[in-house]
């Protein structure tokens, strides 16, 4: 198993994740995974020390494993001079808004949606438009083709896959959207951070491998997937008519990742992709274990979803004010507030599977106390 870290080990961390909160309380909350480092990412860490390669960035090594990575998961075939580095998706993404729309523009997202992208996309004072998902999680097309044609409107962050639905958009998705985005010349920009975990069988679809998207960038990185959140390193990846805008960008944009971040991400896509397909399926597991323990104790209609090691749970059946606050206050358990993801979402939670069947079981205990309580 790679989800088998105690609470002991994990405890002695200090990452955000666990230290936020009290000592007593169990966090499945911030997107961190508890998992021991990759074996790739620690021959690759192994090698830099020995040999004291700790200097300035060498920037190739991320998107020349990138390309290879992107080919062989997706069938992606990238230029290496496409892909850029960047400090990180949203710093990556908000340089690509500032520099690319005006400062009066409007830029569209989809909530319920990851906080940092209302920070993206506002920067320096541009607005918002709130285009909701759907209740199942998909793109509302429709309202997205209306919003496309407000005047202002200037460019478009997608979530893919969706954080927090976990929804993965299909081909025919993606290929509307693209079509829009022509209509109405808005450019998409598309995080895809989250693009090599999903579960088994399930396809990701680049936004860039649909026809129409030259214009169009995606912002990644390998953090997400193999647990390197602390070693900055991100990549925008440029539609084929925008290379050479890509490259005008301020030396500055490249050179917020480090060279760490660079090497030990580029030998994780490299010599972890065992690792990550193990990790996949054992996050599909439980995504089904707590569907079932969900629907077995509390009452609670939760579906797997086919993306992401997050669950997005709707509590209203459970009758309480607020959810998050009632699980951390009565059950000292820490899940994510779903108004942080969208203000009329504070009956929802988001939940961090990427831990031990154990702790998601200890989890739902806690939250079975908090109601009881």
């Amino acid at each position: 198993m790679i989800f088998d870290l105690g609470l002991d080990v994990l405890r002695a961390r200090t990452s955000m994740k666990w230290t936020r909160h009290a000592p007593d309380v169990l966090p499945l909350w911030v997107a961190e995974m508890d998992v021991a480092v990759p074996p790739g990412v620690r021959a690759a860490f192994d090698h830099l020390l020995d040999v004291g390669d700790l200097g300035y960035p060498g920037y190739d090594s991320l998107p020349q494993a990138f390309v290879r990575f992107a080919a062989d998961a997706w069938g992606l075939r990238l230029e290496q001079r496409r892909v850029m580095p960047c400090a990180d998706v949203v710093t990556g993404m908000a340089e690509l808004v500032d520099h690319l729309t005006p400062p009066d523009a409007k830029v569209v997202i989809n909530p319920p949606v990851y906080p940092p992208f209302r920070v993206s996309g506002s920067v320096r004072g541009r607005r918002l438009v709130e285009v909701p998902v759907t209740e199942a999680g998909r793109l509302d097309l429709p309202a997205l083709a209306e919003a496309f044609a407000t005047q202002g409107v200037a460019a478009y962050l997608l979530c893919s896959p969706h954080n927090p639905h976990g929804t993965v958009h299909t081909r025919a998705e993606l290929a509307e959207v693209a079509r829009l985005a022509r209509e109405h010349g808005v450019r998409v920009i598309s995080d895809e951070i989250h693009g090599p975990l999903t579960a088994p069988g399930v396809e990701f679809v680049p936004y860039l491998s649909v026809p129409g998207t030259g214009d169009a960038y995606a912002v990644t990185s390998a953090s997400k997937s193999f647990n390197l959140a602390a070693l900055k390193a991100g990549l925008l990846v440029a539609g084929d008519q925008v290379v050479d805008e890509m490259w005008a960008l301020p030396y500055e944009v490249r050179a917020g990742a480090s060279h760490l971040g660079l090497a030990v991400q580029a030998a994780a896509l490299d010599r972890d992709r065992d690792w990550l397909a193990r990790l996949n399926d054992e996050v599909a597991d439980h995504k089904r274990l707590l569907a079932r323990l969900l629907r077995e104790r509390l009452g609670l209609a939760y579906e797997p979803s086919p993306g992401t090691y997050l669950a997005w749970v709707d509590c209203r059946p459970l009758g309480l004010d607020d959810p998050y606050a009632t699980f951390l206050g009565r059950g000292r358990v820490a899940f994510n507030a779903g108004t942080d993801y969208a203000a009329d979402h504070g009956q929802w939670v988001r939940i961090n599977l990427a831990t031990s069947p154990a702790v998601v079981t200890e989890a739902v205990d806690r939250m079975v106390r908090a109601v009881d309580a």
